[in-house]
């Protein structure tokens, strides 16, 4: 399809991102776009074979093994977790004791989320994690509210291990990537090294580009470790699009989020929403330096897969081929956010924080700024140093508490701010995560 190489390649060379990878699924037919180069320092062309870290995309495949390991009868979504980790804990007993395996799936478990911690490249990496997150506060009950969870995923991970009795990645490799034939998805650098892979890049405020350090610690290979291509991508969508039995009901709604950035619903791990009217299946991931794109549209047939290896800038390359294959492809033009202008936003700003993060809000041209910077203990712990990247910009919508990103690179990303039965702000997601306010 060469109008989808055009818009791949005018729009990789407009926004100045080193390589993309993209790929569409439509009426059957699959259709691969690749421009630029795997590195800025050591170039090679990105081609059909390249191989891009998906991030979060791995969570589907995580939820997929666990879904996989319940049609067998050997889990079941509603159980406890402690019923196949007995040892699991967090600072809160009662969330110990209770959280589901289906709320470590839904991102409803309620704990910190955002914790990194390298545990080394052992065998026990994933068991030596999930230890460590006895320490992780509890921010809202279990089932209460959706928060994106990084580390409720390496607890689903843990269950694979403790149910197969095989690593993680073996395991995942038994339940997911053999039965599907998916040759060229890899987690250990030891094999992704041997072929062509593109790495991460961080475009600087004064035009330059860093080189990142590749990927994260071995505990996290079941939250976003993942390196493969654009074919396995979309093999990995025919399958779900296929999928029948617990797989296909792993699309349906668990719980519901109007405003969330990520989509209104989420269900095992997928992410649920509309674009232009057009229900999504999707997610998406990020590392400091790769930011993918995976929607798929089930009542037409249609996936979009999108890699790129430069931040911030990946993320509007992403926003802008998803606008494209919306409007050429499906006939759904994506319209620009609606915001409304507010005298005043006193009420709203202040300080918000997570485990990870630290967001300050200010007020702006009738609508707010959130600067959001990550605690330097966590750039600390994986060895990364980065740019802060510039405030996200944000107007509301006609809904009292709800928002939207109106400048690149999260313009679109939507969020909401919650509040207690004293009508006071106490909490803002935004960017798809539980940030308590603190000041």
């Amino acid at each position: 399809m060469q109008a989808l190489q055009d818009a791949v390649s005018s729009l990789a060379e407009e926004l100045d991102v080193p390589g993309v990878a993209v790929a569409v699924l439509h009426d059957g037919d699959e259709q691969h776009a690749f421009h630029g180069v795997t590195s800025v320092t050591n170039p090679l062309a990105v081609d059909e074979r390249t191989l891009f870290l998906c991030g979060s995309t791995t969570k589907t495949f995580t939820a997929t093994a666990i879904v996989r390991l319940a049609e067998q009868g050997l889990v079941d979504l509603d159980a406890p977790v402690r019923t196949y980790v007995p040892e699991f804990r967090v600072s809160d007993a009662e969330a110990s004791a209770t959280a589901t395996v289906t709320q470590i799936l839904n991102h409803t478990s309620g704990w910190d989320g955002d914790f990194f911690k390298d545990t080394g490249s052992g065998d026990d990496a994933l068991e030596r994690y999930v230890a460590a997150m006895a320490t992780l506060q509890q921010v809202t009950p279990p089932g209460e509210a959706v928060s994106y969870n990084n580390s409720a995923f390496a607890v689903a991970g843990r269950v694979v291990e403790k149910v197969t009795g095989k690593v993680y990645e073996d395991a995942l490799s038994e339940l997911v990537l053999e039965p599907l034939e998916l040759r060229d998805s890899f987690f250990f650098p030891r094999d992704i090294m041997t072929r062509r892979f593109a790495v991460d890049h961080q475009r600087l405020q004064d035009g330059g580009t860093n080189v990142l350090p590749y990927g994260f610690p071995r505990a996290t290979n079941c939250v976003g470790g993942i390196a493969t291509t654009t074919h396995d991508l979309i093999s990995w969508a025919r399958f779900h699009l296929d999928a029948t039995g617990l797989v296909a009901e792993m699309q349906r709604p668990t719980v519901e989020v109007p405003g969330w950035s990520s989509g209104d619903g989420v269900g095992l791990s997928w992410l649920l929403g509309d674009v232009a009217e057009q229900p999504v299946v999707g997610h998406g991931g990020a590392t400091f330096g790769q930011l993918s794109l995976f929607k798929m549209v089930p009542a037409r047939g249609f996936a979009l897969v999108s890699f790129t290896n430069a931040a911030p800038v990946g993320n509007t390359f992403n926003r802008r081929i998803t606008e494209w294959a919306w409007s050429e492809l499906l006939g759904a033009p994506i319209e620009e956010p609606q915001t409304t202008s507010r005298d005043d936003v006193t009420e709203y700003c202040g300080r918000y924080e997570t485990v990870a993060n630290i967001a300050d809000v200010t007020p702006h041209d009738g609508g707010f700024s959130a600067h959001i910077v990550d605690r330097p203990e966590v750039l600390e712990e994986l060895g990364l140093e980065v740019e802060e990247e510039p405030p996200v910009e944000c107007g509301f919508t006609v809904d009292r508490d709800r928002f939207v990103a109106v400048v690149p690179p999260y313009k679109g990303s939507s969020g909401f701010f919650v509040r207690d039965d004293a009508d006071r702000v106490t909490a803002m997601n935004i960017l798809g995560r539980h940030f308590v306010r603190t000041g």
